[in-house]
């Protein structure tokens, strides 16, 4: 699918935005919760696609009338056409759904017997993997909402939100409320929708940080008043709704009558629609932020995912087999788990307090009926607690799993592929299994532990054993005890220890859950490492209900507070070195999430809910270049935090401000002697009150510049919020690893995807010499094996789908080969290569030069380059953004290494021109000077033998705008980038 709007947003510069668009804290949420990057950058497009629409195209504030509105939607859409839009989303109108027709018809105008999507376009998508954290980027967008009407950038308008189910309403509202005990200058104030005739009467909304939200489940929204269900016209107010709908889709019709209610309420406002499984082309097309299944997984937030093909045919529906063959597949999931358990007891040798407790999760179809698939399952269980296993069937189900996990299969969703220990799993034994999963040393009888205040749960242990290992989680367990424990011993408690909501903490010894289908929504854990399903289903309703689970089993924390994968965690300076070297090799296994599905199609049905979460793409992974790499240490810089704030370093001089809001700010503190008053208002501390006092009457710390703002409640927010900046310091070089690792993620979403990826992997179908060249790759010098490439693939330019894409081998770059295009919409079909009109000029021009014999890359005993991709990189300049007031990262699109005996150079280049000129000077100003230079040139920095020097060179075509003192930072020509070393 076409992610239309977030492909067009994110070419804005956040920088381009005004102070009162771009000042918003957006990582703090709660005492214990803090927004992670993807939940920030959600924010970011979010705000970006308000700013497009409010501002940048209709100026609401010279017209309140609706027709601003209709003005505002039609260049909004105007904008979505120049920007590639092709789908036809016009809502055709049926005279036969007579409730939707009247519907549009009531409410907007006919033509053509069609809706134009123009009326809707006012709406944007967040396409997220469950577990990601919707909930809280919805409340912090409900902050933002209300700050830009306080701030006369949006309308006032009432907010609406909607979900579909009542614990999800609970668990909105516990957010809310821990939301509201950290922040005291801000108070979300939570009411029924059927509240609002009351409410109404007070038409002041947002007064002194309030903000009020209305909540309703979605499904109870109609057209006619009953009981629970609510007749939306009631409570329309013209359409001026900020609605914003968390899953609110689920069980509902392509054409739902109520898709269309929520469009009817929002027609004045805006709509914000967040899921997990989207199926509505309209969704894919105004997605705002697409952070699903796939890409959570790639981003290194969750666990890897292994769809194994070891089918439990056993318990498939009608379907005669004998009870060895039901068995035999249970043993096989209870070997991998103590498997994995085996792996996280050798990780707590090495440390303490890391990953988590390994749990195995059964889901099933059917609990009470004769012979439910839970009852199966239980019973097999039973047996193997008692020691009914014979030496044969162990054997069988042992080797069964290791003849396909000794394959390697890869992961879904990436190229990487699995790994295990032969020696730790055919080592397992019966005994193990006793040990790691049932929490006894000898088989025996289970025992039902059962409390007599919940009547949700019940508990499984050994008579052989004083801790339970199992539990199950229903909707009453009332019948289960009934008709299928008859003849168990049940050990009734009158305690309650709550093994279900104490099941995430380190004492918890159940092992094995298993239940249907009512605790996965809302549920958080990471301590699944297996999922059998059972009988679940092949269905569009099973398939949401498999990708809802396997989105709850994915979640991973190896330290504290820290949701990567270890990779991920070493490479942004969370994990040392020394822990990470010891326990790299061992992670993979309780990094992963092993999946057990009923039969062929059942596992199918799991791959394409799966494909359906990932927008059927392809990831292609091009090659290090080995043969350069291996030669050359190719250095990076790494940076750590300051040991103290801005507020306590008073050599920092970066808050910018005018001399007329200096005046303003001046006099209102002043004026307001009260402390009491800004710890009130703005959320701050004492010793800023205090600091701010300070550097006002010492007239010192600021950055004068000429523009107004003229918000005196702004201006104090952003001055305490800059006095909690902490800066980035350069703190040492290290060897490039994983920091640069885009090529590994090449996505591609062609029909012909294969096609491509066979040209970049010299596939078959080449000419024999092709596989005669490319046996001499390391053999030969670089050069001359890539020209002997050069002239055999003499086409360069090669068309898939339509869409060319150029596939160029620079000896000197740090993977093979480049992947270009000269169109740069190819990046709504192909991700991570190199496609700014700047940055393919640079290359073309590059290899122009290189061209030369005279070149001055020659004057140095070696060099190397590489692209750098923004989004999956990790290397970077630091600078304060006085717009964002905060430290962003500076990501130049590329990094040149070059040596010179024991001379060595990093350049860091960036082609994109001039354009905001101000931004680049934040850059430079607040973040390269401060690190790299000293006396208006670059410092030189020692790493092993190397006296290292840092340079940053920014290309434009014509330097005659760039001021006059900052000449030396840009170029045209590629000879000119040599002149400052």
């Amino acid at each position: 699918m076409n992610i239309l709007l977030q492909n067009t947003i994110e070419k804005l510069e956040e920088e381009n935005l005004s102070t009162n668009w771009s000042s918003f804290d957006l990582k703090s949420f709660s005492r214990d919760k803090k927004l992670w990057e993807y939940q920030q950058n959600a924010l970011r497009n979010a705000i970006k696609v308000l700013w497009k629409y409010y501002e940048d195209f209709v100026d609401y504030r010279r017209n309140e009338k609706v027709e601003a509105n209709t003005e505002r939607k039609n260049k909004f859409f105007q904008w979505y056409k120049d920007n590639g839009l092709e789908e036809n989303l016009d809502i055709k109108l049926d005279k036969r759904n007579r409730k939707i027709y009247n519907l549009l018809v009531n409410y907007y105008a006919e033509e053509n017997k069609k809706i134009p999507f123009e009326n809707f376009v006012n709406r944007m998508s967040f396409w997220m993997a469950t577990g990601s954290g919707k909930t809280l980027i919805i409340i912090k967008l409900v902050q933002i909402l209300s700050e830009l009407m306080n701030r006369n950038e949006i309308q006032s308008y009432n907010i609406l939100f909607l979900t579909y189910r009542d614990d999800l309403i609970k668990q909105f509202k516990k957010l809310v409320d821990e939301f509201n005990e950290a922040n005291s200058g801000i108070h979300i104030s939570l009411k029924d929708l059927r509240e609002y005739p009351e409410v109404k009467k007070d038409p002041i909304l947002f007064e002194n940080g309030e903000i009020t939200i209305f909540y309703y489940r979605s499904d109870n929204i109609s057209d006619e008043q009953k009981e629970k269900i609510v007749d939306f016209k009631n409570y329309d107010n013209d359409g001026k709704w900020f609605i914003l709908l968390d899953e609110a889709h689920k069980g509902e019709k392509e054409d739902s009558k109520r898709k269309v209610i929520y469009s009817i309420l929002s027609r004045n406002g805006f709509l914000f629609n967040f899921s997990a499984t989207f199926t509505d082309i309209n969704d894919f097309v105004t997605c705002a932020y697409e952070f699903n299944l796939s890409s959570f997984i790639n981003a290194g937030y969750g666990k890897h995912i292994s769809i194994l093909e070891q089918e439990i045919r056993a318990f498939r529906d009608k379907e005669d087999y004998t009870g060895e063959e039901k068995q035999k597949i249970v043993l096989k999931s209870l070997i991998l788990l103590t498997y994995v358990k085996k792996i996280y007891h050798q990780l707590l040798n090495v440390k303490k307090d890391i990953y988590h407790n390994p749990l195995l999760l059964t889901l099933v179809n059917s609990v009470n009926t004769k012979d439910a698939d839970l009852e199966m399952f239980f019973r097999e269980l039973a047996k193997i607690g008692k020691g009914e296993v014979s030496e044969a069937i162990f054997e069988d189900a042992l080797n069964e799993l290791w003849n396909e996990l000794k394959e390697e299969p890869k992961f879904t969703f990436e190229e990487e592929r699995l790994k295990v220990d032969r020696s730790t799993l055919q080592s397992i034994t019966e005994k193990d299994i006793l040990q790691h999963v049932y929490n006894s040393t000898t088989s025996g009888e289970i025992e039902v532990i059962k409390e007599s205040s919940n009547k949700k749960e019940i508990a499984f242990k050994l008579k052989t054993s004083d801790r339970p290992f199992a539990l199950i989680k229903i909707g009453d367990i009332s019948e289960w005890l009934r008709t299928k424990l008859q003849g168990y011993e049940v050990q009734e408690r009158f305690e309650s220890k709550g093994y279900f909501e104490n099941l995430n903490k380190e004492s918890s010894d159940i092992n094995i859950l298993m239940g249907s289908r009512t605790f996965y929504e809302g549920w958080d854990s990471n301590r699944p490492n297996l999922i059998n399903y059972i009988n679940i289903g092949v269905g569009e309703t099973a398939s949401k209900f498999i990708l809802q689970s396997i989105g709850r089993g994915i979640r991973i924390e190896p330290i504290n507070n820290e949701r990567k994968r270890l990779q991920y965690l070493y490479i942004n300076k969370k994990v040392d070195k020394d822990l990470f070297d010891k326990i790299k090799d061992k992670v993979v296994p309780i990094e992963t999430l092993f999946i057990f599905g009923t039969n062929a199609k059942a596992l199918k049905a799991v791959v394409e809910a799966l494909k359906k979460g990932s927008g059927e793409e392809t990831e292609i992974t091009l090659f290090p270049n080995e043969s350069e790499i291996k030669k050359h240490t190719l250095l990076i810089p790494i940076y750590t935090y300051a040991k103290v704030s801005i507020l306590n370093d008073i050599k920092q001089k970066m808050f910018e401000i005018s001399s007329k809001d200096l005046k303003i700010l001046n006099n209102f503190f002043n004026f307001v002697n009260d402390d009491r008053i800004f710890l009130m208002r703005h959320n701050t501390e004492p010793i800023k009150i205090k600091r701010v006092r300070e550097i006002l009457k010492q007239n010192d710390g600021f950055k004068l510049v000429q523009k107004d703002s003229g918000n005196i409640d702004l201006l104090v927010q952003r001055i305490f919020d800059y006095l909690s900046v902490i800066p980035e310091e350069f703190e040492n070089f290290k060897p490039v690893e994983e920091e640069i690792n885009h090529f590994k993620h090449i996505k591609v979403f062609l029909e012909d995807a294969t096609s491509l990826k066979n040209k970049i992997n010299f596939a078959e179908n080449y000419p024999n010499r092709v596989k005669e060249v490319k046996a001499e790759y390391g053999k030969i010098p670089a050069d001359e094996y890539f020209k002997k490439m050069k002239n055999l693939l003499a086409k360069k330019k090669f068309s898939f789908d339509h869409k060319e894409i150029e596939i160029r081998y620079i000896s000197n770059h740090y993977y093979i080969p480049i992947l270009m295009s000269d169109n740069e919409g190819i990046s709504e079909y192909i991700k991570h290569i190199i496609k700014v009109p700047s940055e393919v000029k640079f290359i073309n021009d590059l290899e122009d030069y290189l061209a030369k014999p005279n070149n001055k890359f020659r004057d140095f005993d070696w060099w190397m380059f590489s692209k750098l991709d923004e989004s999956l990189d990790k290397v970077y300049i630091p600078y304060y953004n006085p717009k964002t007031n905060s430290y962003s990262r500076f990501l130049p699109d590329f990094i040149f290494w070059l040596q010179k005996e024991n001379n060595y150079y990093i350049i860091f280049v960036d082609p994109k021109g001039i354009e905001h000129l101000s931004n680049w000077i934040y850059k430079i100003d607040y973040g390269y000077k401060k690190l790299f230079e000293v006396n208006d040139g670059a410092k030189t920095l020692k790493y092993d033998k190397f006296k290292v020097k840092v340079l940053l060179q920014l290309r434009v075509n014509d330097t005659s705008k760039v001021p006059k003192s900052y000449e030396k930072y840009w170029f045209t020509n590629i000879e000119d980038m040599f002149l400052n070393l």
